[in-house]
């Protein structure tokens, strides 16, 4: 059996932002074992799974991702929509806009240290749309 979930997020300021407990709020009845996809329907932000208890580490992967692609690199062709346009595409194709959950026991199945995260790259970003698909 398939299900889709439409998951609407606020718009959210640049940084990673935890977002375990919005997923798990609008995904019922999860079934026994299965999966959850989660893909995000945006260009310029990503999803990754990572540790969610220091919040330094939510800051840090922001300051390692601007220093790996930074804004106001001359090379940038398509700049038409401001400094943090490009770069964002760039930081989404590294990470991605998808990951895949298992479920066990109707919940998901992240190791006790794990959470997902939103990582907003854009300055001024609208709110972002996630379909969840969850297999049984």
């Amino acid at each position: 059996m398939i299900r889709q979930y439409e998951i609407s997020l606020p718009p959210l300021k640049r940084g990673y932002h935890a977002i375990t407990h919005i997923i798990e709020d609008k995904l019922d009845d999860l079934p026994e074992s299965g999966l959850v996809n989660l893909f995000l329907r945006h260009t310029s932000a990503a999803l990754t799974i990572n540790e969610n208890a220091d919040p330094d580490v939510p800051r840090d992967l922001a300051y390692a991702t601007d220093k790996l692609v930074p804004e106001n690199d001359p090379g940038y062709i398509h700049t038409i929509e401001g400094p943090d346009d490009m770069p964002a595409h760039v930081k989404s194709s590294l990470l991605s806009v998808s990951v895949t959950i298992p479920v066990k026991n109707g919940r998901l199945y992240m190791g006790t240290w794990q959470g997902i995260f939103l990582c907003e790259f854009r300055n001024r970003a609208g709110s972002r749309k996630i379909t969840a698909t969850v297999w049984s």
